[in-house]
């Protein structure tokens, strides 16, 4: 059996905390390592446990969530982070985005879904829902790159096209037939090419400029 994927919660309310703790103990796949009550424990608890998953709330006092996503992206965190956040914080979901989040789920996600979001996460997929999907892009146009895609070969292409389906480096060296080694090099030149900082950009770049498979 493979390990459980290890999560660590992230919010300032601590009934949340538990709530999400009980949806989740309840999954023989997930793990909960942790949590913590703002950004900045919730960065250091990071660098200690080393989840796969941090479950992150957006408002927070002193560090918000905002802030600790870009502050692990300068550690240079392999975790994924889901933003857990309300329906009417929608507008604090794209900031968070930008800075490196792999997704978000609202708070009263159910169980199940809960659970899914946070195996999808872990399988290298981005969560956009289409409504915030759509704002980012209509952000997009005034600084769209146009004619940047130009410069990729046809297996970065591919490669980018499949990223914008949600697949993770290990299913898209499966349906390429190539090495998740080889995978990771296009993802960086795709990234380094396109002059954006993670996949989520290359996804919404590839939705914007019709290179999506």
């Amino acid at each position: 059996m493979a390990d459980p994927i290890k999560v660590l919660i992230v919010d300032d309310h601590q009934v949340v905390r538990r709530g999400l703790r009980t949806f989740l103990e309840v999954q023989d796949d997930i793990e909960v390592v942790g949590e913590a009550a703002d950004g900045a424990e919730g960065v250091a608890r990071t660098e200690e446990l080393k989840p796969d998953v941090v479950l992150m709330d957006v408002k927070m006092p002193g560090m918000d969530g905002i802030e600790a996503l870009r502050k692990l992206r300068e550690l240079a965190s392999p975790a994924r982070v889901l933003i857990v956040t309300s329906f009417t914080e929608q507008r604090t979901v794209i900031p968070a985005l930008r800075a490196g989040a792999a997704g978000y789920v609202y708070k009263d996600v159910d169980p199940d879904a809960l659970a899914g979001a946070i195996r999808s996460v872990h399988a290298g997929h981005i969560l956009l829902q289409p409504e915030v999907a759509g704002v980012l892009l209509s952000q997009e146009e005034s600084n769209s790159g146009q004619g940047r895609g130009g410069s990729l070969t046809e297996r970065e292409r591919e490669v980018l096209g499949l990223i914008a389906d949600g697949r993770s480096n290990r299913e898209i060296a499966r349906a390429l037939v190539l090495s998740e080694k080889t995978v990771k090099t296009h993802v960086s030149n795709i990234l380094m090419k396109l002059d954006l900082a993670d996949r989520t950009q290359a996804a919404l770049f590839a939705v914007r400029h019709g290179l999506t498979r």
